[in-house]
């Protein structure tokens, strides 16, 4: 009797690892100030069937509208977009309950931070009406310092209305955390900057920059999972560059697009990711498309398009695809929630599965283990 009850605890256990294994918590940002929300949401998601369970929520956070979450997976650290009252926010966080708990915050020091992104030592986000990138130091209880640093561009393009001085929209750590690249929308750069992050004062250090089409308006950027090209998505008119990439140098090899051809109005385009077996690459298009472009990736790094997809809502600003790969779920800013897609692994086309959180303007999303 003695061998079977452990047996038959021994299966339980293993059984309830592979579940957990299915489940991961959903960190969703939110904007604040046009509908009722409480700021930073958190959710569990089961990865097999797209089921989820609402866990925990902050209170009273403005508008963190991008969000990062500590290698540890105990902290997160978030914007607070809020014109030049602007500030960059620390909160200790509990994956297995969700609990997330509100630390301390800085000035951002500049208008509008859009992304945020952190190591061990520091926090680092850029300011999109600031025109600059500001790092701050991390303690060790989670809180954050105020700015070590702060890199202002300067400069202008040819689209007056958008790119009248630099927007600083993006910061991206090099596969290796050796460099740190800047996509700059206002003068159509990407900022390379050689990454020092034990230094007091000059963590950022300018080592390249590389100029893109006039006008297009760099916004978002991913690596290709071997670390070797960039993809590159520019907001104002749709484009998507593919670059290579080696020890902070970065090489042109393509000029394509996530418009559908026969697509004439206004262009929005938002955010780029890969799926985790690193085959396939999504990017959303808001404005009048509010679509998702499929592309496959070949071996050489180059993309082919094969399908371009309505995200079934308005202004798709963010989306994620779970770490399994079974589900793309895409962040409606405008039409307040989330649409949960089925992805095909194979092909790498997507299923509306019907189901959706309701959200006030969901504006990023994360996955991070539930332990």
């Amino acid at each position: 009797m003695k061998k079977i009850g452990l047996t038959i605890g021994i299966t339980f256990l293993l059984l309830s690892a592979q579940a957990q294994k299915t489940n991961f918590n959903l960190l969703v940002g939110t904007y604040t100030n046009k509908c009722d929300s409480r700021g930073i949401y958190i959710y569990d998601f089961d990865s097999k069937n797209a089921d989820f369970e609402f866990k925990n929520a902050t209170n009273d956070v403005v508008n963190p509208s991008y969000l990062t979450v500590s290698k540890e997976n105990n902290f997160v650290y978030s914007v607070n977009e809020n014109g030049k009252e602007s500030t960059v926010s620390s909160f200790a966080y509990s994956p297995i309950s969700g609990s997330i708990d509100f630390i301390n915050k800085e000035t951002s020091q500049g208008a509008d931070p859009c992304f945020i992104i952190d190591d061990s030592k520091n926090v680092i986000v850029s300011n999109y009406s600031g025109g600059n990138i500001a790092v701050f130091g991390k303690n060790k209880d989670g809180s954050i310092t105020s700015a070590k640093q702060v890199v202002t561009h300067k400069g202008s393009s040819i689209n007056k209305r958008r790119q009248e001085k630099p927007h600083a929209h993006m910061v991206h750590f090099s596969r290796d955390k050796k460099y740190v690249l800047a996509n700059d929308l206002g003068i159509d750069k990407i900022y390379i900057y050689k990454y020092n992050p034990n230094a007091q004062d000059n963590i950022l250090a300018s080592s390249d920059s590389v100029a893109v089409k006039p006008g297009s308006g760099p916004r978002h950027l991913t690596f290709s999972k071997n670390g070797k090209y960039i993809y590159l998505l520019q907001e104002l008119d749709g484009g998507l560059t593919v670059f290579t990439y080696a020890k902070g140098k970065l090489v042109k090899i393509q000029e394509t697009s996530i418009l559908a051809h026969d697509f004439k109005g206004i262009v929005g385009a938002a955010d780029i990711h890969l799926s985790p077996d690193g085959l396939f690459l999504y990017a959303t298009n808001r404005g009048e498309a509010n679509t998702i472009t499929i592309f496959k990736i070949l071996k050489n790094g180059l993309l082919e398009q094969i399908g371009v997809e309505s995200t079934l809502g308005k202004g798709p600003r963010n989306f994620v695809i779970d770490p399994t790969g079974n589900f793309l779920l895409v962040g409606h800013q405008h039409s307040n929630e989330i649409v949960i897609f089925k992805r095909d692994k194979v092909s790498g086309g997507l299923t509306d599965t019907g189901k959706r959180i309701e959200l006030c303007a969901p504006v990023c999303l994360i996955f991070t283990p539930n332990k």
